[in-house]
């Protein structure tokens, strides 16, 4: 049920159309919650047939043009409630560590090589949220949209920082393991 939330959290703050909606999740929100651009455009469809969002005014698209969604009344009460709803945390379900766990005992053939190609994804990651943080989050930028948004970067960093962490510590683990272990 997020994707939704997602898009009306993006229209709230700027009212877009569905290929700049796109291209904001490939720069921001797919950081965190990623959508094809087809299930954007469905989304979209589903979210102005429920009342929640309309096509700007004025604006009847001709063939090929870019078609404007705003955030109707409906659409920011559903945002809040949402928002303000209670969530439990969803459990970690994560491929590489039932790899490993499968490795343990069928053998670890090929999971060395994998877990220092996570690490090099995960360090670039890492990398890439701490130049935005430097650019789009300086000491100045302190309003209550900037300091929750800013906050919604650490934890991508605080994570990636975690998962680089573990990685090497997995690796430190793998060096020290038996040569008949490693199999």
């Amino acid at each position: 049920m997020s994707l939704p939330h997602a898009i009306l959290t993006a229209l709230v703050e700027k009212p877009s159309s569905g290929l700049e909606l796109t291209r904001r999740f490939d720069r921001s929100i797919g950081y965190f919650w990623s959508a094809t651009h087809q299930q954007i455009y469905r989304e979209l469809g589903k979210l102005e047939r429920d009342g929640l969002i309309r096509a700007l005014p004025g604006q009847q698209p001709a063939r090929g043009q870019k078609k404007s969604y705003e955030v109707l009344p409906a659409g920011r009460a559903e945002l809040t409630r949402w928002a303000a709803a209670a969530q439990d945390p969803k459990p970690l379900r994560d491929t590489m560590l039932l790899r490993l766990r499968a490795a343990a005992v069928v053998g670890t053939t090929g999971i060395e090589t994998d877990l220092r190609r996570h690490l090099e994804l995960h360090e670039r990651q890492l990398a890439e949220y701490e130049e935005i943080e430097k650019r789009d989050f300086p000491p100045e930028r302190d309003s209550a949209e900037d300091r929750l948004r800013h906050l919604v970067l650490r934890a991508g960093i605080d994570l990636e920082t975690f998962w680089t962490q573990w990685l090497r510590h997995a690796l430190a683990e793998f060096a020290g393991l038996p040569g008949d272990e490693r199999k």
